[in-house]
């Protein structure tokens, strides 16, 4: 199984790379992104995109490809809706586009979010965006899967690339595992969103938007059959 990893410098990014290349069935991985990766490993490459530029439409670079794990997103903090638009919506379009033409029918998972607003009407910018991207993917010539997850606990000493989020989690970290034990469904670790990533390319899932509750019931299910 060869993947493609969008965002794999992000938090949840790096979990997911981390679990593709533990994984023996993984062949190769290729990480698209603005920078490479100081990461370095035998089934690891790294694809570069323009810094600034539009996104390119030929990419036989990305050919042969059973899988994409979309993780590439900003936050909406200090965001106007137009910017918001260019990183969550124009960026993850334009990757499936590409992806569908040259690998029809591959896997394609999307990190939404908790929350996400598929009716698009919302007033609520952020979800009613993520919901206008989840809905253009799903008319895709693809076998695309939406990730809502809500909090993200990051394991294997991951730390996201956003300073406010840092520090977030560094304050939240002690009440992390406590949350996690009581709220099951409602905090997921970089490790499970990862390991249901793998789930999902290797045997589909049985619903296209997929919930917190449901990601965990995946990883779980993945890491029981190890």
């Amino acid at each position: 199984m060869n993947i493609v990893i969008y965002g794999a410098s992000g938090m949840v990014g790096q979990g997911v790379l981390r679990e593709c290349l533990n994984a023996a069935d993984v062949g190769s991985v290729k990480a698209v992104g603005r920078s490479p990766l100081a990461q370095e490993h035998p089934r690891l490459s790294h694809y570069p995109l323009p810094d600034p530029g539009p996104y390119p439409l030929d990419c036989p670079e990305l050919t042969g490809y059973d899988a994409c794990f979309f993780c590439l997103g900003a936050s909406a903090a200090g965001m106007g809706e137009q910017d918001y638009i260019d990183v969550n919506y124009a960026i993850p379009m334009a990757a499936g586009q590409v992806l569908a033409r040259l690998n029809p029918g591959m896997t394609f998972i999307y990190v939404s979010g908790a929350g996400c607003d598929s009716s698009e009407r919302g007033r609520t910018m952020w979800a009613r965006i993520k919901g206008r991207t989840e809905n253009g993917l799903s008319r895709l010539p693809l076998s695309a899967f939406m990730f809502r997850p809500g909090i993200i606990q990051p394991l294997d000493a991951i730390r996201s690339r956003t300073p406010v989020y840092r520090l977030l989690y560094s304050l939240m970290a002690p009440l992390l595992p406590l949350l996690r034990r009581v709220f099951p469904d409602a905090v997921l670790t970089t490790q499970q969103m990862g390991r249901a990533m793998l789930a999902v390319a290797r045997h589909g899932a049985s619903r296209c938007v997929l919930e917190s509750r449901d990601i965990r019931a995946l990883a779980d299910g993945l890491s029981q059959g190890r």
